[in-house]
């Protein structure tokens, strides 16, 4: 594939309100542990199960692999726009950087954007933030094979992480966030909206914000990335019930549940369902529950929604952020955007 070159974005000519510069993000309430937020999930109708689950161990080495797959191209598209353009995204992410990335997965696409900082005269600060350990844990790994790199890990939610990382700024340091992977495709609209609001609260302007949203395709090559032929997002879904089981001493029967993805065009999003194949009863004591599955009821695991890019364009600028460079791989429907805090 050829990754299309540099387009600069002009910002939407709207009345939008700009975000809020103070620092600091909302402090979030007391997190519920594995088995209360479980429990509360699965007493949703319909039922549900948070999408950070999926990434346990196992989990996390499920994804990385479906990223290799032929059938799910955006890594292999965000991979090559990064290596293009790297130089001239950390030339406009200031002389001091410190970098900052939200969920990094193996930490392939971080050192593919880092892989010549060698030349700077003092390290770049980098701290990774996932509810991973496991996945931290790898991506630093890779991440301290290049030099010139200081690398910290946070395992927590994006906005407590981000938050710490920003309490132990150093005065003329720049900001330069990295969310990459199309991860703001995990979070529905409003969800989205207040986390880049909440991004941009922390930053002061000029801080930049390097984000990848996977774009609106055709059904059938969707469908494709989302229920390979080989079955991996399938284990990787249904890995969700083998963690509850170990984790929570559930009697999930992986034979008697399904992996469904399926697009939803109204809302602009693949979800992903583990649907019961049968009318069955399912204990989770660790969550203190008890559930009648019909057959047919599903259990809701993930939903990645997907953008145009002029709507892209206009979240961003309502969370606060002017796009300053743009770059668009058009056969893996897949857009990475460089924005600079307004």
């Amino acid at each position: 594939m050829s990754p299309a070159p540099i387009r600069l974005v002009a910002a939407p000519s709207t009345g939008a309100q700009q975000a809020p510069t103070s620092t600091g993000l909302r402090v979030p309430t007391a997190p519920r542990s594995f088995a209360e937020e479980v429990g509360a999930s699965l007493r949703e109708r319909p039922r549900r199960l948070p999408a950070h689950a999926l990434y346990d161990a196992l989990g996390s080495s499920l994804f990385d692999a479906i990223c290799h797959l032929p059938w799910y191209p955006i890594t292999r598209a965000e991979t090559a726009l990064l290596r293009q353009h790297g130089r001239s995204i950390l030339e406009a992410a200031g002389r001091h950087p410190r970098v900052v990335e939200l969920g990094p997965g193996n930490g392939e696409k971080l050192a593919t954007l880092l892989h010549d900082v060698e030349a700077r005269e003092r390290p770049v600060d980098v701290h990774l933030v996932d509810v991973s350990a496991t996945a931290l844990d790898v991506a630093s790994a890779r991440l301290r094979r290049l030099p010139g790199l200081a690398i910290r890990t946070h395992v927590a939610r994006y906005e407590v992480g981000l938050r710490d990382v920003v309490a132990t700024r150093q005065p003329g340091e720049t900001l330069l966030v990295a969310f990459l992977g199309s991860n703001i495709g995990n979070f529905d609209p409003p969800e989205a909206a207040a986390l880049l609001a909440d991004i941009r609260r922390v930053m002061q302007r000029g801080d930049t914000l390097l984000i990848g949203a996977d774009l609106v395709k055709p059904t059938a090559q969707l469908q494709l990335a989302y229920d390979d032929p080989l079955g991996v997002t399938a284990a990787f879904n249904s890995n969700l019930l083998v963690r509850l089981n170990r984790e929570l001493g559930g009697d999930f029967d992986l034979e008697r549940f399904a992996h469904d993805a399926r697009w939803n065009p109204a809302a602009q999003r693949m979800e992903m369902h583990l649907v019961s194949l049968a009318l069955q009863r399912v204990h989770l004591p660790g969550a203190g529950l008890t559930i009648d599955f019909q057959a047919g009821e599903t259990i809701w695991t993930e939903s990645s929604y997907k953008y145009e890019p002029a709507q892209f364009v206009e979240t961003l600028w309502n969370a606060g952020f002017v796009p300053a460079g743009s770059w668009r791989d058009d056969e893996a429907g897949f857009l990475l955007t460089l924005a600079a805090a307004r």
